[in-house]
Order: structure tokens, then sequence, then C-alpha cells
């Protein structure tokens, strides 16, 4: 029931992710040519990003998810799109990723590292990719080192291991990587092109479950959410991450 009301809540998003695709292709372009990567999307969900990677390169997408129903999806957009003979759904954990040692050049993350922790990912996700591959994260960052204890708790409870952008780095480079550059999202993005959308989608669906107490208890999560960015929206953004594996 609560991931239908997530599913419905998130759905086809007026606005959501038409701004952010272009950070994706910013991302992209900061990475040095690759004739016909083996790309991993980790985490792919419904395969914005998996759609847009296809667009970007001539190579194979391999597109990671827990969910059967997302990649249906996604399944379905690659065959629309005359891109199914490059984009390759695959469903598995992130946590136990089902692929031999070196079989990407180039694995992409957009907002699923933390599922199973930043630094775990990091060293996990490492031997998939060949030596001199490349990581791509995109993750919520703190925009200031000194976070108002409401929006601490708040993202420590959703990100245990949210932090500064230059700590996410330290942490790239302990692991083995290079940074090739990173880079912050406006932040007007995300309330223009995420949030506003999700705050009206809310007002309009909890009508519908008004004596639904699971299904309120949600819509009431996403809204606190939203309530923080309106207060504390200077403190915490998102940033983009290019790595690079080192030898060996």
């Amino acid at each position: 029931m609560v991931k239908n009301i997530h599913r419905e809540i998130h759905k086809k998003l007026p606005g959501a992710d038409k701004r952010r695709i272009q950070y994706t292709r910013k991302a992209f372009r900061m990475l040095p040519p690759v004739h016909r990567p083996r790309i991993l999307d980790a985490g792919c969900g419904e395969g914005k990003p998996t759609m847009e990677l296809a667009k970007l390169c001539d190579g194979d997408i391999t597109a990671l998810d827990i969910d059967r129903e997302s990649l249906d999806i996604l399944q379905k957009k690659a065959e629309a799109a005359g891109m199914a003979d490059r984009i390759h759904t695959v469903q598995g954990s992130l946590n136990n990723m089902p692929f031999d040692d070196g079989s990407f050049d180039i694995i992409w993350a957009e907002a699923t590292i933390h599922i199973i922790g930043f630094e775990k990912g990091l060293r996990l996700w490492r031997r998939f990719l060949r030596p001199g591959g490349f990581l791509v994260i995109h993750e919520v960052v703190w925009l200031q080192a000194d976070p108002p204890r409401e929006a601490l708790q708040h993202w420590r409870s959703q990100f245990p291991g949210i932090r500064t952008a230059d700590q996410y780095a330290e942490l790239i480079v302990s692991a083995g990587y290079d940074i090739l550059g990173y880079f912050t999202l406006p932040e007007d993005l995300w309330w223009d092109d995420y949030f506003l959308p999700l705050e009206t989608r809310l007002q309009q669906i909890r009508e519908k479950y008004a004596s639904d107490r699971e299904a309120l208890k949600v819509i009431d999560d996403e809204q606190v959410e939203i309530d923080l960015y309106k207060k504390y929206g200077a403190w915490f953004g998102s940033w983009f991450f290019v790595a690079q594996r080192c030898h060996p």
C-alpha cells in the first residue's frame, strides 16, 4: 500500500526532472571520450537518466533496480525509442550486484548510493569498474557546514551519511578514486522543478485519501521535506561528483 502511494505521488510529476536532466548531460560531458562504453545505471528506477545516457553515447547500458515494475516501465520506454538493443534491465540489489569484476567503463548513480551507504558503495562498486573506469554520483549534500538542528535531524534520519561536498570528495579519494570534478545544482531547481509540483500533487491527493491513515502518514512525511526546504533550503541541496578509479 505504502509503495503504491509513493508511486502515485511521484508518477509523472509535472515539471520534475525537466531541468535536472541537463545536469546529467553536463556530468557526462565531463568524462573523457570512451568508445562504446559499458555503463551501469545503478538504481535506475524508471530510467530517466538511463534514457538520456543512451542518447549521449553509442554504448550499452545495464539498468539495475530492485523494483520489477520500474524496470518494466523502462523496458517499454527503451523499446518505444528503438533502444532496446542497447538498454538491458536487470533486477537486483545495489548491495550485491550480480556482475563480474571490471564489467563496466562507467557506473552512474543518481540519488542511489546513499541506499547502501556512501562509503560502502564506493568500496563495493569499485571492483565492477575496469581500471581507469569512471564513477558518477549525484547525492544530497550540506551546502553549509552548520545546518539548523531541525534540518540536521531530518536529513540524518533519511540520509544518515549526508556530508558537505568537500567531505564527500575526501571519501571518494580515500576509496581509490581521483576526482575529475564536481558541481552543485541550482537551489531554485529543487523548488521550481520538484518541491512546488510535489506540493501541488500532495494537495490534490490528500482529499482522496482523507480516511486512509496509512496514506495520510506518507503524504504528511512528504510535506515535512517540502516545509523544511522552505525554511532551510540554503543549507542543503545536491551535487554531482565525477571520479575515476585509480590504477590498479
